[in-house]
């Protein structure tokens, strides 16, 4: 039971998700990377070519034109100079567009699968790289198997196109054997490339395969024990003993501040059990009775505990004490329906206590 309880059953919350990213643990298959990068360059390539054969065209006449120069006796440091800069220059035109794209789709497909992501995480020493045993684990492992699986799968299959491939671009070597120096190559080199998007679109199958296997490794990493889901729940959210004791101290407080409401009110109606609301009239603001306190069961004995105390009249009637209760929040003004019985209740108090009726009490607004 100790063992099973400390197995792996949970899905990654959130939490764990972003804890593992700033680690540098993220969603990423190498193989997509390759077949996105070969796919772009091999088309590039088809695409360009024509014009890439004429840039190497002009290269070698140059050169041809050197070595003419140089068999006459007329070949100068300076034509050296000029020759290798144009040379450079050219070749420079020929690759650097493909060198660029290289580098822009390899950004580009790490930024769809990972984001934008900067941690110095994966670059802190860590004990366990130095280990042998765990050396020897990581060796041996699942995944070290599962990557070479992958690679002889990739040669073999790979292998096997090109073979396929090449004996069929070996028959037809015969027939360029007539055909001008320029389109033979031409030709030569659009099966050359034909050749090599096939082996891209192999590439993208074994990639569309190995993300599936990243993926399902990668949720099975991030997994978390029950015990585990439990501590970061109580992190994310506060302890549950914490919490209670807090809502206890809140409870507290707010009991307080209504026992001390309770001395400025007028009277305290009860059920006479169950409920207890405490009512003052508000003479200096809207002029309308409002509820300063009220509870039910042992608060409702703690209100009319307070009111006897401090001499605060208890009126007992059950179904305005428990409508009051049920229909008002500490603050709210009575509803109008209830103005007349709470006034005529505030004028047996008032006059109980000797105070000008009058003076006190001014009428409902509707009466005015």
């Amino acid at each position: 039971m100790a063992q099973g309880a400390e197995e792996k059953t949970e899905k990654a919350s959130a939490k764990k998700r972003r804890d593992a990213r700033l680690e540098g643990q993220v969603l990423k298959s190498a193989e997509i990377n390759t077949a996105f990068c070969s796919a772009v360059m091999f088309a590039l390539l088809l695409l360009l070519w024509p014009g890439l054969t004429e840039k190497l065209a002009v290269i070698c006449r140059d050169y041809l034109s050197a070595g003419t120069a140089l068999g006459l006796g007329e070949l100068s440091g300076g034509l050296v100079r000029t020759l290798l800069g144009r040379a450079l220059g050219d070749m420079g035109g020929i690759l650097l567009p493909i060198l660029a794209a290289a580098m822009l789709s390899g950004l580009a497909v790490n930024l769809i699968q990972v984001g934008f992501l900067f941690t110095t995480k994966p670059l802190s020493p860590k004990l366990d790289r130095i280990s042998p045993l765990k050396g020897f684990a990581r060796i041996f492992s699942t995944r070290t198997l599962v990557e070479l699986v992958k690679s002889v799968l990739k040669i073999t299959v790979l292998g096997w196109i090109a073979y396929s491939d090449f004996r069929k671009m070996i028959l037809a070597f015969p027939d360029y054997m007539g055909r001008d120096v320029g389109a033979a190559f031409l030709k030569i080199m659009s099966s050359a490339f034909t050749l090599a998007l096939k082996m891209a679109l192999v590439f993208a199958i074994i990639a569309a395969g190995d993300y599936l296997f990243q993926w399902r490794r990668y949720e099975k990493d991030l997994r978390m024990t029950k015990q585990e889901k439990k501590e970061e729940e109580k992190q994310e959210e506060g302890d549950p003993q914490i919490k209670s004791r807090i809502r206890q101290k809140m409870r507290q407080l707010s009991s307080r501040r209504m026992m001390l409401a309770v001395q400025t009110a007028d009277f305290v109606l009860t059920n006479p059990t169950h409920y207890a609301v405490a009512l003052k009239y508000d003479a200096d603001g809207i002029g309308l009775p409002v509820v300063v306190a009220k509870g039910a069961d042992y608060l409702a004995r703690k209100i009319k505990e307070c009111a006897a105390e401090y001499g605060v009249e208890l009126i007992e009637n059950r179904p305005l004490a428990r409508s009051l209760y049920e229909l008002c929040e500490l603050g709210d003004v009575i509803p109008e329906e209830f103005y007349q019985v709470v006034a005529d209740i505030l004028r047996s108090v008032y006059i109980k206590k000797g105070i000008d009726i009058d003076d006190r009490i001014r009428r409902p607004p509707e009466q005015r």
